[in-house]
């Protein structure tokens, strides 16, 4: 559970400084929803990004598409308001 705290942290600090306005839901409060999540994505880690209801993945996915600009550009594809890496 420590490790996903510490994905949840990155992945929302990742958000935090593209100025994405998200919605976060803890699902680590409810077993039931935290296994259901996985189920539901077919992916079997915790935190999960969904943009506009499509699943995109999780922490170390994120990372990636966020240093390879892909995550700005999925933003931008989607109509999402973010601010551009310097």
């Amino acid at each position: 559970m420590e490790q996903e705290t510490n994905d949840l942290m990155a992945t929302s600090n990742i958000l935090k400084v593209l100025e994405v306005n998200f919605k976060g839901v803890n699902v680590l409060a409810d077993q039931k929803l935290r296994e259901g999540i996985k189920v539901f994505s077919d992916w079997p880690t915790i935190p999960q990004l969904y943009v506009k209801n499509e699943f995109i993945g999780g922490c170390d996915i994120v990372k990636e598409m966020y240093e390879s600009g892909e995550l700005a550009k999925l933003f931008e594809s989607k109509g999402i308001n973010f601010k551009a890496k310097n």
